[in-house]
C-alpha cells in the first residue's frame, strides 16, 4: 500500500466522480494534532495547509479558496464556530465546504455547529478512514456537476488542466493569460453556481485587492473572446446573470 501511488489511493477512496488533488485547509491550533491530520490526509493524496487561528484561516482562505476546510471549535481570539457563521455570511464562502472537528461532543453543541452552516461535524478522536468517509461526502454533495479527473476539471466543451496550465474547448487548445486563467479557474471550480462580480474579484485577485468590479468585466470579455477563438459553444458557457454576475453553464446555450 505504502507503494501505491497518490492519485491512485484517492481514485479507491472517491471513486470516478471525485478523482483531482482536493486542497484541504485544517485550521487547528494544536500543532500536533493539525500535523498529524495533514500527514494522513497527504498521505491519502490531497493537498493541504495548516492555519493556526482564526486571522491565519481567514487569510488562507481568501488568498486560496480551498476544496473544503476541517475546522476546530476552539480556536485562539475567534471560535471557530463564530469563524464558521462569518463565513457563511459573506459571498465568497457563502457554499465553502466546512467539517467541524471538535472534542465538543454534546448534543447542544453539535446543534449549535451544524446551525452555524458547517456542512458535518466530528467529534474528537475520531478515525481517518472516518474522517475520510465524510469528506468524500462533503466534497460529493458540494462538487455534483463537475467532471474531475487528475488535475484536470470539464463542464461542457471547456477542460481545464490546472498542472499543465492548459484550457482546451471541444479538444481544440485556448490561449488564455494568467488573470483569464484564474478567472476561468475560478468559475469551473464553483459548478453551476452565479458569482458575484466581488467574490470573482476576491478570488481571483485577493481579498484585499484595490481592483473595481469593472476591472472583472473587461476579464471577462477578454475571456469570452479567447474561447470564441476556439469554441463559440464554450464562450457561450461564460453567462452574465443579470444583476447578479457570471456563472458557467453546464451547457452552452
Amino acid at each position: 500500500m505504502c507503494g501505491t501511488p497518490a492519485w491512485l489511493r484517492l481514485k479507491r477512496l472517491f471513486g470516478n466522480a471525485f478523482m483531482k488533488k482536493p486542497y484541504i485547509l485544517i485550521v487547528e491550533d494544536e500543532a500536533a494534532i493539525a500535523e498529524l491530520v495533514s500527514v494522513n490526509l497527504r498521505h491519502a493524496g490531497f493537498e493541504c495547509e495548516i492555519a493556526g487561528d482564526s486571522a491565519e484561516a481567514q487569510n488562507q482562505v481568501f488568498g486560496r479558496l480551498p476544496d473544503l476546510v476541517l475546522l476546530d471549535w476552539m480556536l485562539p481570539t475567534m471560535s471557530g464556530l463564530s469563524l464558521a457563521k462569518q463565513w457563511r455570511s459573506q459571498p465568497e464562502t457563502k457554499h465553502l465546504p466546512i467539517i467541524m472537528l471538535t472534542a465538543k461532543a454534546e448534543e447542544v453543541d453539535k446543534v449549535a455547529g451544524l446551525d452555524a452552516g458547517v456542512d458535518d461535524y466530528i467529534t474528537k478522536p475520531f478515525s481517518t478512514k472516518e474522517l475520510l468517509a465524510r469528506m468524500r461526502a462533503v466534497l460529493r454533495r458540494r462538487l455534483p456537476d463537475v467532471i474531475v479527473s487528475g488535475s484536470s476539471i470539464t463542464v461542457g466543451c471547456i477542460s481545464l488542466d490546472s498542472a499543465a496550465h492548459r484550457v482546451t474547448a471541444e479538444g481544440k487548445e485556448v490561449k488564455l493569460a494568467p488573470t483569464e486563467f484564474k478567472l476561468l479557474t475560478a468559475l469551473l471550480q464553483q459548478g453551476d453556481k452565479v458569482l458575484k462580480r466581488e467574490t470573482l474579484q476576491n478570488m481571483v485577485w485577493g481579498h484585499y485587492s484595490d481592483i473595481d468590479e469593472r476591472t472583472v468585466d473587461v476579464h471577462i470579455k477578454r475571456l469570452r473572446e479567447a474561447l470564441m477563438a476556439v469554441s463559440a459553444a464554450a464562450a457561450a458557457q461564460v453567462e452574465t446573470i443579470r444583476g447578479m454576475g457570471y456563472r458557467l453553464s453546464k451547457l452552452a446555450l
